[in-house]
């Protein structure tokens, strides 16, 4: 897979191509990009994604404290684990968003010369969205594409979308999430001096520092599957403030215990896969009930089964790793 990022540095002769934010790329997305994978790959062309950061409504809305699923350098290794070929991430900016539908389009077609795109049921492009379905069709017959238009993706009687999915994290409900994407919720991060109290409790923990536009799980302990030098373990971990030990804390600390492991891990990235919920953050009356919580939450994290299976995942040179 190819990740370039602007459309200017990409010249195509040919290719199958979808337009979109994809962020998670969840279910939805993998609908229609299975699609175009299969049909670009028949026709021996490459499936090419264009997507954009930051989002359109962080420029257009000025939207505060957005967070993202993925960032864009996950968002394209997700795509390229799908057999997408080439993933542009494209700057949107005010002078993006104010171009037209059809000048826009005659720029995707300079570059790309997509004989397909593919789109979702809602999508639309250009100045004030302007390039809706009826239009974008239109221009398909002035610049030789066809239009593919795939209809939503429903689960539990819900369209399946990256607002549903960052909306499961934030109520802490880590398994709608993984049934959305179609895998566990992954974040990762360089693992950074914290301030050891873990270690002094028999109980080491790796402080993680995780993109701060990143969206996080509710406050709370989680069981997950921690990836960590082409290796899998079992882990405990906290999202939250610490309260038993950091009252004022406005700053939220990601912070994971993983079994049976106990060697130095500072300035390596951990990947953590959120599997469940195991309870809320609480303050604890003293240090002794805190481990001996901490220590059940260990117990039952050694003991939870997902599905009978156990997840894999591709390594950066594309093996699988379980």
């Amino acid at each position: 897979m190819q990740h370039y990022w602007s459309l200017d540095d990409v010249y195509l002769d040919g290719c199958w191509q979808t337009i979109g934010s994809f962020d998670g790329v969840h279910l939805g997305h993998q609908t229609l990009l299975k699609e175009l994978i299969i049909g670009a790959h028949k026709k021996s062309l490459p499936a090419v994604v264009l997507t954009f950061h930051p989002h359109p409504a962080v420029v257009l809305r000025n939207r505060q404290n957005h967070t993202y699923l993925t960032s864009p350098e996950e968002k394209a290794k997700l795509l390229g684990n799908l057999d997408v070929d080439i993933v542009v991430t494209h700057p949107f900016t005010r002078e993006l968003s104010n171009m037209s539908a059809r000048d826009f389009v005659a720029r995707m077609h300079r570059h790309l010369r997509m004989t397909h795109l593919y789109v979702g049921y809602d999508f639309a492009l250009g100045r004030g969205r302007e390039g809706n379905i009826a239009v974008l069709r239109l221009l398909g017959e002035e610049f030789d594409y066809r239009l593919n238009v795939i209809n939503p993706v429903e689960m539990e009687g819900e369209k399946v979308s990256s607002s549903q999915i960052r909306n499961a994290l934030f109520d802490g409900e880590v398994e709608k999430a993984r049934r959305l994407l179609g895998r566990p919720y992954n974040l990762s991060g360089m693992v950074i001096q914290g301030d050891g109290r873990g270690r002094l409790l028999g109980i080491p923990t790796a402080n993680l520092q995780v993109w701060k536009e990143r969206a996080l799980p509710k406050s709370g302990v989680y069981i997950c599957q921690a990836y960590l030098e082409a290796k899998i373990y079992k882990a405990v971990t906290n999202v939250g403030y610490r309260p038993t030990f950091d009252n004022r804390s406005l700053t939220t600390v990601v912070e994971t215990h993983i079994l049976d492991f106990n060697q130095d891990l500072y300035g390596k990235t951990i990947e953590l896969s959120f599997m469940a919920r195991l309870r809320d953050e609480q303050k604890f009356p003293d240090v002794q009930t805190l481990i001996e919580q901490i220590l059940y939450d260990i117990e039952r994290a050694r003991s939870f089964q997902i599905d009978g299976a156990v997840i894999e995942r591709r390594t950066d040179e594309g093996e699988t790793i379980s």
